[in-house]
């Protein structure tokens, strides 16, 4: 046996990355500590998740509810703000002491920007915006699968010959698992091992986005717009009709395009995956850019007016009509219904 193989055999356990905000962990970490939670089962192995930041602390017992067997906490005044130094040096670092065989990581702005430095600071290979993951019962390895040719293909990659194996995958794609309160497991604090001084990159000003509102990826109910809105006015009327419905709102590509709504409520293969509840599209042609995004969702209502429109091959249920028409009438009767 070469002594290449040899190393790879000293790698055990499933990471999985938990990125957080304001200390709360992202829903897609923890879609992804219950697929590493399966990954780890299969390999008989520990599924362990990485919380760094500072003031986390407190929240790391309940990752061990969501599937974790250890979590391994950073809590550092030096990871406050994400930077790319600051994160790969903490990961790279534990990486390389303990040896994980397989590294998850969200594929958010923040996941897509660390992953690929991650994956070259260890001389591994990285599949990213996966769409399942699994371990292939004859070799052991993790199978990332993603698709390829514009959806044509459904691509299976390995990584047979370095460690760890690792994958990215958008929020939305996975179910969310069963929160367990009764599991059990070990929290351990760790040293990042890096003084500002170091650090080459500061974190001047930090400033939210002022759209508000709630996470399209934590949403419940979304209503999504696309151009078969015609004008503004027809989209002011699809925001009220998710106002009153309590929901967020999505777009398609054109809308973001004619300056209605910002770059964050896009939807689909460019955009966010989601996972809500109901999803009600109005005016959405259905391509598959846009459907890729929101083929989870567990009702999906459109409305209309061409009755071949794509989006009806995904929906539950559809209505054919002009929206300038049905979209004022689900209005005023919900309004009643409110009154």
């Amino acid at each position: 046996m070469s002594r290449h193989m040899e190393d790879i055999r000293e790698y055990s356990g499933v990471w999985v990355f938990v990125e957080q905000r304001d200390g709360i962990p992202c829903r897609v970490s923890l879609e992804l500590l219950g697929r590493g939670r399966l990954l780890a089962d299969k390999l008989q192995a520990e599924a362990t998740a990485l919380l760094i930041g500072h003031g986390v602390s407190d929240h790391a017992e309940e990752l061990i509810h969501w599937g974790a067997d250890r979590v391994m906490v950073v809590d550092d005044p030096l990871a406050r703000e994400y930077r790319t130094e600051v994160y790969t040096h903490i990961i790279a670092g534990q990486v390389n002491r303990e040896r994980p065989e397989i590294l998850l990581v969200g594929a958010t702005w923040t996941g897509r920007d660390l992953a690929p430095r991650l994956a070259a600071r260890l001389h591994t290979g990285c599949t990213s915006d996966c769409t399942d993951l699994d371990i292939d019962p004859e070799t052991g390895l993790m199978v990332a699968v993603k698709p390829f040719l514009g959806r044509d293909v459904m691509a299976e990659i390995i990584c047979p010959e370095h460690r760890p194996q690792m994958a990215t995958i958008r929020s939305g794609i996975l179910e969310l698992p069963d929160k367990d309160d009764g599991r059990t497991g070990d929290v351990v604090h760790v040293d990042g091992g890096l003084k500002e001084e170091a650090v080459a990159v500061k974190v001047v000003k930090t400033q939210r986005s002022p759209s508000g509102g709630v996470a399209l990826d934590d949403a419940e109910k979304i209503v999504a717009v696309g151009m078969g809105v015609g004008d503004e006015a027809g989209f002011e009327r699809v925001r009220e009709l998710a106002q009153l419905l309590g929901a967020e709102l999505g777009s398609t590509t054109l809308p973001i395009d004619a300056g209605w709504i910002s770059e964050a409520h896009k939807i689909g293969q460019t955009g966010k995956s989601v996972r809500p509840r109901l999803y009600l599209a109005c005016g959405v042609s259905g391509a598959v850019q846009h459907t890729v995004g929101m083929i989870n969702a567990e009702l999906v209502i459109a409305i209309n007016k061409d009755p071949k429109a794509e989006i009806f091959s995904v929906a539950d249920y559809g209505i054919v009509g002009d929206l300038a028409e049905v979209v004022p009438a689900i209005i005023a009767e919900l309004k009643s219904l409110k009154s």
